[in-house]
């Protein structure tokens, strides 16, 4: 493919990507939708404007669902993932083997023998994490408690795919193809030195995230150039896809578990939206990529026994996964939920087939429908979502559903301190003793690795950018405390707030009093002057050195704080009149001088 043929390619993929979303948004489709279909429409077989290239661009679109994974890992601590456990390995292992063996069972049907019925079991117990968790995304329910009972199916679907490729060719009676599964660099190894190795990688991953990654993090941060740090997460991102692609492991299971390890980082919060944009374009032409790959020249030719075998596999599918649901103890809406969530066939089906083709385990006629079935059950999946949604849930009560607040984790924030330095950290310390929520944002990474060795909750990030200040709950909380140490940055953060949260509170620290000027002009009247609180109490220790009592010397200061206050915004209706200001000045001294002759003279 030449240079013109790729950017042609490029635009029709965008272009539909631009056009799709927007119109199956305002349908009430969904985004995956509207790419799956939008897909449909431009591929080979409907316009095609897309054509050879239509594989080779789903391979690199899957990277969008690594992608994803790894942003799903950074929502997870390992203290939460530890507490799915139990849904991991037991609602995630049971679905896998229940739905395997249902629709293994079934498939003897049409089958030639037992092994191809059974690797149709396993091909088709798979569901897709990429439409699974943008679709739950989408709705506003990831954090729900039935939504980590997907994800946790999910994760172990996700892990399942391993023992599946090392299991097929065992299914194999030949292996036409010796070198399917020596792909990896360990795989030549014994078994027990390809197990040490795989752990040895995995504890690799665990501790370099852990010990290695985060100073590595900060001297990139310490750049202060944002586009080296979205480049050092790509770059972690692709390194572990490739690490793990050497040893036979899923690529999306590793860098789910890299994330896991930097989901308490101070840098989380950054990763996550400077990956967002990649993982939300790589998806749509991904799932842009598995609609192209619709074959209706194969759904016509037989579209009766195609049609049959789609309802049949949603049907088994659905009512294996409802029993679980049930016997796990879900209510009735969030098993229906669960079940029409994970439906419809994964990504990682399309893997699997290739290599059952491959080793005569699927003649080439049955590997053809059960891409089909895949496909077209992964465009099915958002309309029966859509239909639990719409017509279902309501029926069965969804509203008594218990779910978690669908935002990240400094959800619920009463106070946001943007700048946490010595000034904000002292701030952060009286509202976190008295149990007030606050969500803590600086941009010095040595100053937030400093803090977070104090077990404070701090987030590398710049307050400026509004998509941060949105993560950190803006929107919600009930006051934000601008404590950054640069009088130009102040004054920005300040408008984007009052332009884009009017309901926020603002308190906010000032250079000195000409910038405090700066921001009553805006509005804020709560303006804080850097050194003026702290050359108060000074006066006050100053006093009582001189012979003052205590409550006298802090009688005596507040008189004249009170004093300093008033003149402050007095002065502010004459800036830019020198020769008013020095009238007013003149005239406050003699205020305050007369204020302290009173007060003397009421002792």
């Amino acid at each position: 493919m030449n240079l013109n043929q790729f950017l042609l390619s490029g635009l029709v993929y965008l272009l539909a990507t631009v056009i799709s979303a927007p119109i199956a948004k305002k349908l009430g489709l969904g985004s995956v939708l509207g790419f799956l279909l939008a897909g449909a429409l431009i591929g080979p077989s409907a316009l095609g404007l897309i054509g050879g290239e239509g594989e080779s661009v789903k391979h690199f679109a899957e990277f969008g669902v690594i992608m994803m994974l790894f942003l799903v890992g950074l929502e997870l601590e390992p203290s939460k993932l530890w507490a799915l456990r139990k849904h991991i390995f037991g609602l995630g292992l049971l679905q896998v083997v229940g739905t395997a063996t249902v629709i293994g069972i079934a498939s003897l049907l049409v089958a030639r023998e037992w092994r191809e019925a059974f690797v149709m079991g396993l091909i088709l117990a798979m569901s897709s994490t990429a439409i699974v968790l943008q679709s739950l995304e989408e709705r506003g329910i990831l954090k729900s408690p039935v939504a980590q009972s997907i994800f946790s199916v999910l994760l172990f679907q996700d892990i399942s795919v391993i023992p599946m490729l090392a299991l097929l060719p065992l299914l194999a009676s030949a292996l036409p193809v010796a070198d399917v599964h020596n792909s990896s660099l360990i795989s030549n190894l014994p078994a027990w030195l390809q197990a040490l190795s795989i752990l040895a990688v995995v504890a690799g991953i665990v501790v370099s995230g852990r010990y290695l990654l985060r100073p590595l993090f900060r001297f990139v941060a310490e750049t202060g150039a944002r586009e080296i740090f979205v480049a050092f997460a790509l770059l972690l991102v692709v390194g572990i896809t490739l690490l793990m692609g050497l040893i036979g492991l899923s690529a999306a299971l590793g860098t789910f578990l890299a994330g896991v390890v930097l989901a308490d980082s101070e840098y989380r919060h950054e990763l996550e939206l400077d990956l967002q944009p990649f993982k939300g374009l790589l998806l749509a032409i991904f799932f842009i990529a598995v609609g192209a790959g619709i074959d209706f020249k194969l759904i016509l030719a037989a579209p009766a026994l195609l049609i049959a075998g789609l309802a049949a596999y949603l049907i088994l599918k659905f009512a294996t996964q409802l029993g679980l649901a049930r016997f796990f103890k879900m209510s009735w809406a969030d098993a229906s939920r669960f079940s029409f969530s994970l439906t419809q066939g994964s990504e990682f089906g399309f893997v699997l087939v290739g290599i059952a083709l491959g080793l005569g385990l699927l003649s080439s006629t049955m590997a053809g429908s059960i891409t089909a079935v895949i496909v077209l059950s992964m465009a099915a999946a958002p309309l029966l979502m859509m239909l639990d949604d719409k017509i279902i849930q309501p029926r069965l009560g969804a509203a008594e559903t218990s779910r978690e607040a669908d935002v990240i984790e400094t959800s619920g924030v009463d106070v946001i301190i943007a700048g946490h330095g010595r000034f904000g950290m002292t701030i952060g310390r009286v509202l976190t003793a008295q149990g007030i929520r606050t969500a803590h944002l600086d941009h010095d990474p040595s100053q937030v690795d400093v803090l977070r060795k104090f077990g404070m909750k701090v987030f590398y990030g710049d307050a400026l950018r509004l998509d941060l200040l949105e993560a950190a709950g803006a929107k919600n909380a009930k006051l934000i405390i601008v404590a950054i140490d640069d009088r130009e940055k102040i004054t920005e953060l300040v408008t984007i707030v009052q332009q884009h949260y009017p309901n926020l509170k603002i308190l906010s620290r000032v250079y000195d009093r000409s910038h405090a000027h700066d921001l009553l002009k805006l509005g804020i009247d709560q303006v804080y002057r850097e050194v003026f609180g702290s050359s108060m109490d000074l006066a006050t220790g100053a006093l009582t050195a001189l012979g003052r009592s205590e409550a006298e010397s802090l009688r005596i200061v507040d008189i004249f704080r009170k004093h300093d206050e008033k003149f402050l915004r007095a002065a502010q209706a004459h800036q830019g009149n020198d020769k008013a200001l020095v009238d007013l000045a003149r005239k406050s001294r003699a205020d305050i001088a007369n204020v302290f002759a009173a007060d003397r003279d009421k002792q």
